[in-house]
């Protein structure tokens, strides 16, 4: 049994049992990672893979199981080596964080500025995709960190910490009728298409559930992933944008206005997710900490002791999380 055999059973799963993608990943040849199969399957004495002629078609209940294991022997492999290199190259790595277009546009760039500052030859990778892409990539570890509001409780294998609270504000052209209103209300804004993330983005859950509390029906005519497009249709004239706060800029917006909407919302928070029974190397609990200050890395260390989400839970509920 080698290395390279579980690392081509857990890439197969990857890739869907599709082992024409999983060799272009990993920069090999088709026959070469079936033949691998092959062998390990014979040497266990067990089909990993269930087949109609050259085609793998399911994963077998054994074979499931012998990928679990062979997924957490890659997993301390790899710790094993994060291990070694922390006593010999402490301020080199690399770390691959997995995030919003949100969060990497308006939460993220003063902490990556900081941690590039303080590391600069540990290799930082960005990956934006949606929240359950993300919540993916750090369960499967091709990302070290999530960086979302929404999804990551999805994954039971993934540590989520708090890291800040944030809500959303109405974003109007200066004319618009809106502007007239000092506090608004669901059925004021009901009154207007509008713009504004897609369903499963940036806590667009909440701007639902605001609306069927209050008996309104919104009138969403255009969704994007990214609040950059929604300001630029609110500019068109399409419709009022909803969008979070942090996302409105009053030095460059200077065209629009955020109409206050935080009485209107709850409150979504953002977390940090990451592999359960992950070594985390100091470069890792620093930039954590500068994400979010009240994640020290003996509270990091705490909570990675803990076994649910609903004790994580428990751990931080008595600090106040920052409102951004």
């Amino acid at each position: 049994m080698k290395l390279q055999q579980l690392r081509y059973i857990v890439e197969v799963l990857n890739h869907n049992l599709n082992v024409s993608s999983t060799a272009e990943s990993l920069f090999t040849s088709q026959p070469g990672i079936s033949k691998q199969v092959r062998m390990l399957e014979d040497e266990l004495g067990v089909q990993i893979f269930g087949r109609t002629g050259k085609h793998l078609t399911h994963v077998t209940p054994a074979g499931q199981e012998v990928i679990n294991i062979a997924q957490q022997v890659l997993e301390q492999v790899q710790a094993i080596k994060a291990v070694a290199a922390e006593h010999t190259q402490p301020d080199c790595g690399k770390l691959n964080i997995a995030t919003t277009h949100t969060q990497a546009r308006y939460a993220l760039p003063r902490v990556i500025k900081r941690f590039i500052e303080q590391y600069p030859k540990v290799s930082l990778h960005m990956h934006q995709g949606s929240p359950s892409q993300i919540s993916e990539a750090a369960a499967k570890g091709k990302a070290d960190f999530a960086i979302a509001t929404e999804a990551l409780h999805l994954y039971q294998d993934l540590i989520m910490l708090p890291c800040y609270h944030w809500n959303r504000s109405i974003i109007v052209p200066k004319d618009h009728p809106l502007a007239q209103i000092d506090k608004l209300s669901i059925h004021d804004i009901a009154q207007h298409p509008i713009v504004t993330y897609v369903h499963g983005f940036t806590g667009r859950s909440e701007l639902d559930k605001a609306f069927n509390t209050a008996g309104e029906e919104p009138q969403i005519v255009f969704t994007a992933t990214d609040a950059d497009v929604i300001k630029t249709y609110v500019r068109m004239g399409i419709g009022i944008g909803v969008v979070a706060t942090m996302a409105y800029d009053a030095e460059e917006d200077t065209d629009l206005i955020a109409l206050p909407a935080a009485h209107l919302f709850d409150p979504s928070t953002t977390k940090i997710g990451f592999r359960r029974g992950s070594f985390l190397r100091t470069y890792m609990f620093d930039f954590i900490e500068n994400f979010a200050p009240h994640l020290t890395k003996s509270r990091v260390e705490e909570a990675m002791q803990l076994r649910s989400h609903e004790e994580i839970e428990k751990l931080f509920s008595d600090i106040e999380l920052p409102t951004l």
